[in-house]
């Protein structure tokens, strides 16, 4: 990916869309410096890492009356962990993604008279930050059990984890149902899919995320599958997976 114009930037928190309520979406990350410096240090400072933290920041236009909607959304979530997803460009199948399981710190809405009424958050980080790709697009809807597209994400080593968030946004029908997995194979066809993570069984928007057990996975190939359930289900989710 070369240089581009933030045109396109996603924004997914747990059961909701907030690219289309968002005009800034910002992600930083950070490594905490623990001093170590001694007589034999020659003279410079020594440090090494200490804790890791995350935190995504967004603010755009306020809206309200349906889940999907910020405000709806924010109140909702604040105090609570849930999974969040921001694609720099975009969220095709392949598409860059970063992710976080994370806890909703602030919520603010207001401005002057005559101003476009504006929202903004934070979120701070309960798990690691991590690099990943889009496995399953926002905006196509599913009504039967399925697959989604193979993603080669390289083996995982030992110490490493898989870690995979699902945003349901929608869901409609009657008893609908959806139980979403992460698949892995040493081939791109999924001749012998393993199922290396499951996700709890859903019914109405919301968020899930998950990670593997830090052992070493030869698979190179991963992907998402799901069955549905219920009369005349559908429903509309988003999944990133990565390796940290």
């Amino acid at each position: 990916m070369g240089k581009f114009v933030l045109f396109d930037t996603r924004l997914f928190a747990p059961g909701a869309d907030l690219s289309g309520a968002s005009n800034k979406i910002e992600l930083s990350s950070e490594i905490e410096d623990k001093e170590t410096t001694n007589y034999r240090s020659n003279g410079w400072k020594e440090v090494i890492g200490g804790l890791g933290s995350a935190e995504i920041s967004a603010e755009g236009q306020w809206e309200a009356g349906d889940p999907s909607m910020v405000d709806d959304a924010s109140w909702s979530q604040l105090g609570g962990t849930g999974p969040y997803t921001v694609c720099p460009t975009d969220s095709v199948v392949g598409a860059l993604a970063y992710f976080t399981s994370g806890m909703r710190a602030d919520y603010k809405v207001g401005e002057s008279v005559g101003e476009v009424a504006p929202w903004s958050g934070t979120v701070k980080s309960s798990w690691p930050l991590v690099r990943g790709q889009i496995a399953h697009p926002p905006g196509l809807a599913r009504t039967s059990t399925g697959t989604g597209t193979a993603l080669n994400l390289g083996a995982i080593p030992a110490g490493k984890r898989l870690y995979a968030a699902l945003h349901v946004l929608s869901a409609a029908g009657t008893t609908p149902s959806i139980t979403a997995r992460i698949e892995s194979d040493d081939a791109a066809g999924f001749a012998t899919p393993s199922t290396v993570g499951t996700f709890s069984a859903a019914t109405a928007p919301g968020g899930q995320i998950l990670r593997g057990d830090g052992l070493a996975v030869t698979d190179a190939y991963y992907r998402v599958a799901w069955t549905i359930s219920g009369t005349t289900p559908s429903f509309m989710f988003a999944v990133s997976l990565g390796i940290r």
